[in-house]
């Protein structure tokens, strides 16, 4: 029906317009009207032409057989259409390649007024005194460019036709092709404005969300379990900070690539993004599901799926109570109660842990056959035997380190072997090392750089590359152990991601390559969603968290700062060569 719609928008637009405040207190008998009773007529079943026809009455008629059919609000932008009300200039950006509409791309006025694309690339340009004229919009975009002109001006000069549209092609810099916002409001506001969406379908305002932080997922009892940490609300500058939880089923395997079909103007609107089933209050916002005891905020991490004995499975994950300036005072483990929708405490980890389940967690078939929930952010250097009692069980966790089995990380000790060479190895109450901390090490001599297994360089100039947060997963495509994860302290401070390989997911990884960029913006936390892989992992989708929060901009993108966007990357890039691993 949605491309019904469509079509019927279209004619009406090369009807002669109607203004209703020509005739007050008339029922508009205009041409278009005519004729849109007549084409709503012909395919709505019931509805006659010639009563619909006849008065106001019999219009009025026309409206209320029609709800209840259709959504009274389309229904009403279409009528208001017929009766010359302006509908907007539609601009899309398209990037070059793909032909798919990109998110997030600045359309800029000489007079410094911004317009922001939403997720299919759609600027809705409404503006009363800028319409039916020739108007300049700069263009730019994280990762992307726009063509210079003569002056270098990168940008467009476009004439405002209501109902009318423009198309803009932009070159993709990043590797990483956007594909959308995946959550807050407004995803599609744009496309619901031009057309192409009903109010309902645009993911415009869910749970009342405006934003949220960090992600963390896993697949339990067929469907993916989502949670992001602190939310905000659309009625109060203070949301809630325990935790939002929500559901999607699993992809559908018929589907190879859900995502990656383009909106075209002629063509029924494809949704890009993820319907979340969000976990809610009464009053409709999404409430806290890690509501543990304590002032302050409370974060989780590590979700898991473990085997209870001969029982279902359970979902666990670790949690931090934060107070200021974001000091950890508690940690614990807790477990999901499905009947409540929240977790619940299970136990509590001692601050002096070495040990303790954190960042991505995954299921690994290790030593012959085991079953081990392998943890990282990014890199894997945490396991535990996948049942609940080692789960519990803090001394059963092994870190992969260098350290001398027993020691901390303020003594500095690294374990060796006879000839001297530093051993790395699966070692009991001993910490691990991540990337920021090798690093440091490394700069303060510590640890012989040629020893370290987390220390990665640039493809492109054999530069230092430290990994912040990320994941590393087994590729079938390539074979590979891949690796996504954010550079701390690159050209913006937490918005750039990496791609890099290995053999074993304990490294050592090989040369890294860039594939995708912000200008002063973070896109911090990034995790690939591997259960969306296509084509044995051929593309995979990776999910961050986009703000302005550490990066020193103090402009908040409208609408999309502080949300979680989706990047698509095709491991058949040739620009990933550098980085392969043979």
């Amino acid at each position: 029906m949605r491309g019904r719609f469509t079509r019927v928008r279209e004619k009406m637009l090369q009807q002669p317009a109607f203004h209703p405040r020509q005739f007050p207190g008339v029922v508009p008998h205009s041409r278009r009207m005519i004729w849109y009773t007549d084409e709503i007529a012909h395919w709505l079943p019931g509805i006659s032409a010639n009563s619909a026809r006849q008065d106001g009455t019999g219009l009025f008629s026309l409206i209320v057989k029609l709800h209840g059919i259709v959504s009274m609000t389309n229904f009403l932008t279409l009528w208001l259409l017929a009766a010359g009300w302006s509908a907007p200039f539609e601009i899309q950006v398209v990037d070059d390649v793909t032909r798919r509409g990109v998110p997030l791309v600045e359309l800029e006025t000489t007079a410094g007024v911004v317009y922001v694309t939403d997720s299919a690339g759609i600027v809705a340009f409404d503006e009363p005194g800028l319409m039916d004229t020739e108007v300049w919009f700069s263009v730019k975009s994280h990762g992307y460019a726009y063509r210079p002109d003569g002056f270098g001006f990168r940008g467009a000069k476009l004439k405002t036709t209501p109902g009318e549209r423009a198309e803009l092609e932009i070159t993709r810099l990043n590797i990483a092709e956007r594909v959308c916002r995946l959550s807050g409001s407004d995803i599609y506001r744009d496309s619901v404005l031009t057309g192409h969406l009903p109010p309902e379908e645009g993911l415009l305002l869910r749970a009342k969300i405006t934003g949220y932080d960090s992600v963390q997922a896993a697949v339990y009892r067929n469907e993916i379990y989502w949670f992001w940490g602190d939310t905000n609300r659309i009625s109060y500058p203070l949301g809630h900070f325990h935790m939002t939880g929500a559901t999607t089923p699993l992809p559908n395997r018929q589907n190879s690539d859900p995502f990656a079909l383009p909106l075209q103007k002629e063509s029924t609107f494809t949704r890009y993004g993820l319907d979340y089933d969000y976990l809610t209050d009464e009053d409709g916002f999404a409430r806290g599901v890690c509501q543990m005891i304590g002032q302050g905020p409370t974060w989780i991490d590590g979700v898991s799926v473990v085997k209870d004995g001969q029982r279902d499975s359970l979902m666990l994950a670790a949690y931090a109570k934060i107070r200021p300036p974001l000091e950890i005072y508690r940690r614990g483990i807790c477990v999901w109660n499905g009947a409540k929708g929240s977790f619940e405490h299970a136990t509590t980890i001692p601050l002096t842990s070495p040990a303790f389940p954190y960042g991505h967690a995954q299921r690994l078939t290790l030593n012959g056959g085991e079953e081990f929930i392998v943890f990282g952010d990014p890199f894997p250097n945490l396991r535990v035997k996948a049942t609940l009692k080692d789960f519990l069980d803090l001394k059963e966790y092994e870190a992969f380190t260098p350290l001398k089995p027993g020691t901390t990380l303020k003594d500095h000790q690294l374990e060796r072997d006879a000839v001297g060479t530093i051993v790395y190895d699966w070692k009991r109450n001993t910490p691990a090392l991540n990337g920021v901390e090798e690093a440091e090490w490394i700069k303060e001599g510590h640890l012989p750089v040629e020893s370290a297994r987390w220390h990665l360089k640039a493809a492109s100039n054999g530069k230092t590359v430290v990994a912040h947060r990320g994941t590393v997963r087994w590729n079938p495509y390539r074979d590979r152990w891949v690796l996504i994860a954010t550079e701390v302290g690159g050209t913006s401070m937490l918005g750039e991601v990496w791609y890099t390989e290995a053999k074993d997911f304990t490294g050592p990884f090989g040369p890294a390559v860039k594939i995708i960029t912000h200008d002063k913006y973070s896109f911090y936390n990034p995790r690939h969603h591997y259960e969306f892989d296509v084509d044995r992992g051929r593309v995979i989708y990776i999910e961050g968290t986009y703000t302005h929060t550490f990066s020193g901009n103090d402009h908040r993108t409208p609408r999309y700062d502080y949300n979680q966007m989706l990047y698509r990357l095709e491991l058949s890039d040739e620009r990933l060569a550098p980085a392969h691993v043979d």
